[in-house]
Parts: structure tokens; C-alpha cells; sequence
């Protein structure tokens, strides 16, 4: 990055002023957000300390308020989300280190709500008529984990069950009148993306809630997520029963009944893999949404009767934890160039003004911008990604060279990318390499049947997708296909691994806490993942030549490329043991290996010392292979 005449070297070999520190420090994220106590309260993960703190912003100040040693997270479903919400008179939020609930006055004075040690709470709902907190908690009792809906009195700290018997809740949110509480539930073998129910539940006059009423959700080919409830006590949600995330709304209040309103054919929100999304925010008259086209979201408020909308902060690309106030629509929002802002938008002159920013100190010019990428794959169906050049003033490659890439591969799978700024890709840029972020079949946000595409597929379809999209980006002149590496964390070190194995389209790649022997995986996995695999993959007894033909382990002599892993010795979600056995497996075969093991990591690297170092070792393995 420097002024003048631009220096030539070679594709993956540019220097860059931007280290890996400075991209793992631009690593710094907004999780949630919520409006109250006289203005907005959101929490920020920041790598430097690996914790997660809430900040408090009023149009006179903006303060944290969560002192040390505290850091706020949920684990429930080891995702964690809703890990805190708001009263007129303070907020209540999870503790990272024990994962019980604290109740925090508005002089700073903290004390704890449950201690309760075998439990965790998540998606933490404040009930003000009652004065108590509603939660997901997750118990663990002799060798099973149960989940429940309770409340947590703020007076005496007793605990209710609100909702007991399914294998799993979320959501529990409460009319504006305080006489309704809707939840969603589900139950093994389906995950919340493929089949959840939406139930309700009357208060009475005994000071109980009567037995619940199922709304909505009766088979299995309905995913609900997300209930609200209007001014006229309507309750809403937003359903893919006509194949996509939409809003429907009771046709009156206490009907039980849905219909949907008014809305595009498009996703409004995203595989539920957290506890507390706000993509939708009901209004007076209208509703704040937002919406994906072609992998890019949009912002909207939106009239569900004459389907009059409005657009907002167009320049941005991803907006989520939506909320509103009387003068203030509010959202974390990111764009191309800019990582993640809180968005306070004037609902009267849309005029955008940014409340806070995890800043980006890598200059506008110098960042490579999302192109979209659509291409056919596998039998001809279309498949989804972005596509980053390389982007560095200070060089530029010997004529006719193209560069080599990087395919990123997101986790999930059943989860997404986005074309917002990536501080790990464009690490990649700056350094000369084309990076491809694909939104592989069984990708959310492109629609149902997109989501299912990967039912009884994994290992295959995404593979397919990977694979094509190195030929396509090859067929437009835009890389050397024969520097193709692959790379993925989680589900997405898992197809990083299948496309080392079964196709010869890449000359190296990274696994990141990646799954190689998905039965062992099946055998130790955690309750919101147990049966996940059966639905990927197949029956582990029907379909047993299908785990077999999908097993990198069992297939690392067809491995001939080098491969570079990294670990967290504390993930409970991919257990070391997987990655030792995968890397044990491929020395014995005499391929080029390397292993990092992070000793204090668990599943997703959130140290910033330890993302750096795992960018500057995956860039220092790469280039010896260029």
C-alpha cells in the first residue's frame, strides 16, 4: 500500500501493510441490539480480550456497562444468542463464565437471578407485568440435557416453568398487553430450519398461563421463527410455508390463525442457528424489514396493506437486530467497505447516522469489492457466491498472469455468506489473491428449496458447487485453476476436506475445526446437532456405503495435496480428537501436513492473537505451495 509507481511480483506474493493483527482486529462484531432505557443497548465481541460487553448509547452519551471481569454470552445450543433484555429500571444478561442470568440496576449495582450451575440460559425476554425474565434454559440431569421455557422473578429470583416436553424452544415473546406469550418449538430429528411449531398461551385470572395453543407448524415441511405481536394485540411471524422466510400475521387478535401479508417472494431472515434475531420489527402501520436479493440484503419499511415501500441505507448490504423507537429506526448494518455499524436511521428524513463502528483501518481503495457470482453446477442448477479480486495499490502481477484462489466455504452448512467487508478476505486481496465466497446449494437465504438442497447430499452437492465455481472463474480469465486452495471452517472444513479427496481441482487447502469422520462426530456431537447428520448424510445403518464413500478419514490416501489444520483444544462442537485422527491419518500417507492447536479455543477462534496467527500460518503455507 504505497504511494507511487505500483511494484510487479507475482500473484499471492504482494506485501501489505495490513497484517494479519490488524484483520484479526478488524474482527471486532456487534452481536445484538436492543431499543430501551431511553435509547439503544448492544453488545460487542471484541477479539482483543475475547470478551462481549453491552454498551448503552442516549442521544446524550454513550457508556459500558458491563465492568470487569464480566463478559456476556450465552452457550444454549452451544450458539448461544438472546443473551440479554431490557427494563424500564435496568437489564438482565448471561454470564459468559457461569451462563446464569445477573440483573443489572441502572447505578451498576449486579446480582445474580439464578444459580442454578447445571444450567445455561439464552434468549432472555423481559416480562414487566410480572416482573420477570423469561429464558431458554438448558439442564443438565443425570445423562440427558432438557430444555425448557422458564421465568426468573426479579423479586424473589423464583423459578417457573413456563413450557416443558419438547426437545426444543426459542423465541418466547409476549403481547404489548402482556395477556398472550408465544414461543417456537421443536423436536428431534428437525432442526429449527426445517420444521418448528409456533404455540401460544392465555394468562388467567389464577396467575398462570393456560395450556398452550398450537398456532401454527402442524407437519414437518414448515420452518416458523421469530413471533411478535402488533398494536391490535395481532400476533406475527414469519413462516416458509410458501417457500420462503415471509411475514404472517393473525387475521385478528386471539384468532390463532395466520395468513400471509403482503411481501416479497424473497428470505427475510436467515437459518435460526442463534437464540434472539430481530429481522423484522413491527410498526404502527407498517413493518421495518429487511430482505435477501441475490445474497445481498436489503432494508425496508414496508406497508403489508397497499405494499408501499420505502428503502433504506441503500449503501449497505447486511442488516440485522432490528428495532425502533419513536423518532429511530435502529439496525446493525455492514456494507463492502465498512465492517459493522449501528445504524440510527430518522424515521421521519431516512437520514442514516452511525452510533458506533467496529472501524476498518484498511483504506476504502484499498478494499476489494463483492462481485456476485451465479454459475451452474452439478446437473445444471444454479449456485450462489461472491467474487474478490486482488486489490493492492502498491502492486500489480507480470502481464498475463492470472491469480491464483482461495475458495471460502461458510459453516453450517445450512448457513450463509455475505458481501460485506471480511477483514479475512480481504487479507487474501491485499496479498494477490481472487477469493470466491460461495453460498453452496443448501445455503439460507435463497429460499426454501434452496436451504433443502443438501438433504441426504452433503459431501456432494457443495463439492459440486466448489468445483464449479473454479471452473467458472477459470472459463472468464479471472484465475489460474491450477492454484486453486479450498478452505472452511466447521461443516465448511468438512466439504474443504471432501473436495481435497474426491476431486482434483485443488492444490492445497485448510480445515478450521473441520468435521473428517461425521460418525464419530454423530456419536459425541451435542442435542441440537445429534440427528443433523442423519438429515446431511443418511441413516447411519440404511445408508452406511453413503458414510463410507463421504469419509475423509476413511479416504486420505486419495488426499495428495498438503493440508493445514487449526484446532481449538476446548470445541465441544467438532472434538480435537477428530482433527488428530484426520492429521495422523495423512502423514501415514506421506502428505505434506500442518497442525495448529489453540489450547484456550473452542469452536470459532475468538482470540485475536490466535486468529493472527492462524492468517499469517495459512498464507505461509500457501505461498510455499505457489
Amino acid at each position: 500500500m504505497t504511494a507511487g509507481k505500483k511494484q510487479t511480483a507475482p500473484y499471492g506474493h504482494w506485501l501489505s501493510d495490513w497484517s494479519s493483527a490488524d484483520a484479526a482486529s478488524a474482527s471486532r462484531d456487534f452481536a445484538e441490539l436492543r431499543a430501551g432505557l431511553g435509547g439503544l443497548v448492544w453488545s460487542l465481541f471484541d477479539p482483543a480480550d475475547a470478551s462481549t460487553r453491552l454498551w448503552h448509547w442516549t442521544p446524550q452519551q454513550l457508556v459500558c456497562l458491563t465492568p470487569d471481569p464480566y463478559s456476556v454470552r450465552s452457550r444454549v445450543y452451544e450458539y448461544g444468542g438472546g443473551a440479554f433484555c431490557l427494563a424500564d429500571d435496568g437489564l438482565a444478561w448471561v454470564c459468559e463464565a457461569d451462563q446464569q442470568i445477573y440483573w443489572q440496576s441502572m447505578d451498576g449495582a449486579i446480582c445474580p437471578l439464578t444459580q442454578r450451575p447445571a444450567c445455561r440460559y439464552g434468549d432472555l425476554v423481559y416480562d414487566p407485568f410480572r416482573r420477570a425474565v423469561l429464558a431458554v434454559e438448558e439442564s443438565r440431569e443425570d445423562d440427558a440435557v432438557i430444555h425448557r421455557l422458564v421465568a426468573i422473578s426479579r423479586i424473589d429470583c423464583q423459578r417457573a416453568v413456563v413450557a416443558q416436553g419438547a426437545d426444543f424452544y426459542a423465541a418466547p415473546t409476549l403481547s404489548g398487553d402482556g395477556q398472550r406469550l408465544a414461543w417456537i418449538e421443536w423436536c428431534r430429528p428437525y432442526q429449527p430450519w426445517l420444521a418448528t411449531r409456533l404455540y401460544v398461551a392465555q394468562w388467567q385470572a389464577e396467575g398462570c398461563w393456560a395450556a398452550p395453543v398450537l398456532v401454527a407448524g402442524k407437519g414437518d415441511d414448515e420452518s416458523i421463527q421469530q413471533p411478535a405481536f402488533d398494536a391490535q394485540q395481532r400476533m406475527l411471524a414469519l413462516s416458509d410455508k410458501n417457500g420462503y422466510w415471509q411475514p404472517w400475521r393473525e387475521t385478528q387478535a386471539g384468532s390463532n390463525v395466520l395468513e400471509p401479508l403482503n411481501s416479497r417472494a424473497t428470505d427475510h431472515a436467515g437459518a435460526p442457528w442463534q437464540l434472539g434475531a430481530r429481522n423484522y420489527q413491527v410498526l404502527e402501520r407498517s413493518l421495518l424489514l429487511s430482505g435477501f436479493d441475490a445474497g445481498f440484503l436489503w432494508l425496508a419499511e414496508r406497508e403489508p396493506e397497499s405494499g408501499r415501500e420505502h428503502r433504506l441505507a441503500n449503501e449497505y448490504s447486511r442488516f440485522r437486530q432490528l428495532a425502533a423507537d419513536d423518532r429511530y429506526f435502529y439496525a446493525i448494518a455492514a456494507s463492502p467497505t465498512t465492517g459493522s455499524e449501528v445504524l440510527a436511521i430518522d424515521r421521519a428524513s431516512h437520514e442514516v447516522k452511525v452510533l458506533a463502528s467496529v472501524g476498518c483501518n484498511l483504506p476504502a481503495e484499498e478494499v476489494s469489492q463483492p462481485q456476485r457470482m451465479l454459475y451452474l453446477s452439478g446437473t445444471g442448477e444454479s449456485s450462489h457466491g461472491f467474487f474478490y479480486a486482488p486489490n493492492n495499490s502498491g502492486y500489480q502481477a507480470p502481464e498475463g498472469e492470472r491469480p491464483p484462489l482461495v475458495i471460502f466455504l461458510h459453516g453450517g452448512p445450512t448457513s450463509a455468506c455475505y458481501p460485506v467487508f471480511d477483514p479475512r478476505i480481504q487479507f487474501w486481496t491485499q496479498r494477490g489473491f481472487a477469493v470466491a465466497d460461495i453460498n453452496y446449494r443448501g445455503s439460507s437465504g435463497f429460499g426454501r428449496a434452496y436451504r433443502l438442497r443438501l438433504q441426504g447430499c452433503w459431501g456432494q452437492v457443495d463439492v459440486e458447487d466448489a468445483q464449479a465455481a473454479v471452473r467458472h472463474l477459470a472459463q472468464a480469465g479471472l484465475i489460474d485453476p491450477q492454484r486453486a486452495f479450498i478452505r472452511g471452517g466447521s461443516a465448511g472444513g468438512y466439504t474443504a476436506l471432501c473436495a481435497l479427496a474426491f476431486t482434483e481441482a485443488f492444490c492445497g487447502g485448510a480445515s478450521l475445526y473441520g468435521v473428517s469422520d461425521p460418525l464419530s462426530l454423530r456419536r459425541v456431537t451435542h442435542k441440537f446437532e445429534a440427528d443433523y447428520l442423519d438429515w446431511l448424510i443418511g441413516d447411519p445403518e440404511r445408508d452406511a456405503a453413503r458414510y463410507q464413500a463421504r469419509t475423509p478419514l476413511l479416504h486420505a490416501a486419495s488426499i495428495s495435496v498438503p493440508v493445514i489444520f487449526f484446532q481449538g483444544a476446548l470445541d465441544a462442537v467438532v472434538l480435537p480428537e477428530q482433527t488428530a485422527q484426520m492429521v495422523t491419518e495423512l502423514k501415514r500417507q506421506g502428505v505434506e501436513v500442518a497442525c495448529h492447536v489453540y489450547a484456550q479455543e473452542r469452536h470459532g477462534f475468538r482470540q485475536a492473537e490466535n486468529l493472527a496467527a492462524a492468517l499469517a500460518a495459512e498464507l505461509a503455507f500457501y505461498q510455499r505451495l505457489l
